[in-house]
């Protein structure tokens, strides 16, 4: 029963998630009309900049939740191939800079595979969510590490398999261990997404670059996207905390 309430605990944060963004989206446009100029000329573009950046924030930090489990599980397997593949996607991921590999996603990639239909969105997407799966793949290995093996052995000895026993035992207390360096994880992922702008992706720090250098007003345009940044990355913060608080209630 404590797993399901920790799933069930997770779509509900989920689903705030998504309510509190959308509503602050939704609420953007008017909030920038009532700022001084050139914001409310430029109103929707910055909206538009947001709206990009939330989008590659989400399917960034859903595929790199998904990927960063992979890759734990493949660093713990047993068969080396695996765990050889796992330990350098980690290591090279790691070990270059992110912008290097937007670059490298965007320019080499089609390059590489002409075959692949390859934008400027889907290569931010690959290469932001490979990024932040490598960090994650960290955080849920010593999280799964952190969990009793003595609770993995009754467990298989109950009959349980080892799917049964990771995704019902192992999990969910890994889970709320891993949840605050995961919600660090995504909110670097909100900020560095900013790094899509070397090409060409119209997203928040790239509108706000192109209002200043249309109205030579830096000041108020960067310190209105500072402030849009600051805004959903609080929220975010808020939300995991409370979702933290109430997973440590199931203790």
């Amino acid at each position: 029963m404590r797993n399901k309430s920790t799933f069930s605990k997770l779509i509900v944060f989920c689903a705030l998630l998504f309510g509190v963004f959308y509503g602050l989206l939704t609420l953007l446009p008017w909030v920038l009309r009532l700022a001084p100029e050139p914001i409310p000329a430029h109103a929707q573009l910055f909206t538009e900049g947001t709206r990009t950046t939330l989008y590659l924030t989400a399917w960034s930090g859903l595929f790199g939740l998904l990927i960063g489990m992979v890759l734990a599980l493949g660093s713990r397997s047993d068969f080396t191939p695996v765990k050889a593949l796992s330990g350098t996607v980690v290591s090279v991921m790691r070990g270059t800079p992110l912008l290097v590999q937007i670059l490298f996603a965007y320019f080499a990639l089609p390059a590489l595979f002409p075959s692949l239909n390859i934008n400027d969105f889907s290569a931010a997407v690959i290469a932001l969510t490979l990024n932040v799966g490598a960090y994650n793949s960290e955080i849920f290995r010593s999280g799964i590490n952190a969990v009793p093996k003595g609770q993995t052995e009754a467990a298989r000895s109950l009959g349980l398999t080892r799917f049964q026993t990771f995704f019902r035992i192992v999990f969910p207390q890994a889970f709320r261990l891993v949840l605050p360096p995961l919600v660090n994880n995504l909110v670097a992922l909100l900020k560095d997404s900013s790094l899509a702008s070397s090409i060409g992706l119209l997203e928040l720090a790239l509108a706000g670059n192109r209002v200043s250098s249309e109205t030579f007003m830096p000041v108020p345009i960067l310190t209105t996207v500072a402030c849009i940044y600051f805004v959903f990355t609080m929220g975010l913060t808020l939300l995991s905390t409370l979702l933290e608080k109430q997973l440590k209630t199931e203790s």
